[in-house]
């Protein structure tokens, strides 16, 4: 159902491969949707990310981790459409889907720096603004430093701050920052690989469900501390292109 803005406050979206969830997510979820003041915020799994490795847990497995992790929080809300669309999961077709079931109701699109500054190699990312307020995940040490084509489409778009995010429907930027976690999904993966158990890492409901299924056996993902791991965990934060 279509709302005219004003009838209802911002939506966020959210997205990566939650491969698997885990409390650096659901923190930094939390935090952007009371900082931005959000009417509540679609966590997106993706089906088939663009530009980054693919999933390693099964698409029902990934979603139902998620499901399990936010059970509790209304505000959080599971949304599956890139699982149920198949294909390369595009962020611009996720919007254009939102924005045409959801009229003018502000959307903003929640992004991890690098993802952010990572936009121009994104399908179709010139239409983003179009869609959506961009809010960026700001951490301790990150200097957002987009190169000229991205600085050329934000390019008077910086937002005064949050509360304007619900006076327009799409086009702003805004930086919130959140509380820095350092947890990866990758280095999550390497340590059930080994046997490890990832006790207070994840949900416990999440934990359980990764404990029961094995389903990063002996895939031994990087390890915690590495290049490769500190690479893998820029990228778990923010939507995929």
């Amino acid at each position: 159902m279509s709302a005219a803005l004003g009838q209802g406050g911002p939506i966020g979206v959210f997205g990566g491969t939650f491969d698997p969830v885990h409390h650096g997510h659901l923190r930094t979820a939390l935090e952007v949707l009371e900082g931005c003041g959000l009417e509540q915020l679609r966590l997106v799994p993706a089906h088939v990310p663009p530009h980054r490795p693919q999933p390693r847990a099964p698409a029902d497995l990934r979603l139902e981790m998620l499901r399990r992790a936010v059970a509790g929080e209304p505000r959080l809300v599971v949304d599956d459409r890139e699982l149920r669309r198949g294909g390369p999961s595009y962020t611009v077709d996720t919007l254009a889907e939102l924005r045409a079931e959801v009229g003018n109701q502000p959307l903003c699109l929640v992004l991890g720096a690098d993802a952010f500054l990572g936009l121009p190699g994104w399908h179709r990312w010139r239409e983003l603004p179009g869609l959506a307020h961009l809010v960026v995940v700001e951490r301790p040490g990150t200097r957002l430093e987009p190169d000229a084509a991205l600085a050329g489409l934000l390019a008077g778009r910086r937002s005064p701050d949050a509360a304007a995010l619900a006076r327009s429907s799409a086009g702003l930027l805004w930086q919130q920052p959140v509380t820095p976690l350092d947890i990866s999904a990758s280095a999550i993966r390497a340590l059930l690989a080994s046997g490890g158990d990832p006790r207070f890492l994840v949900p416990e409901a999440v934990r359980e469900l990764l404990m029961a299924s094995r389903c990063y056996p002996s895939i031994a993902g990087p390890a915690a501390g590495s290049k490769e791991a500190q690479r893998s965990a820029k990228q778990e934060t923010g939507i995929t292109g």
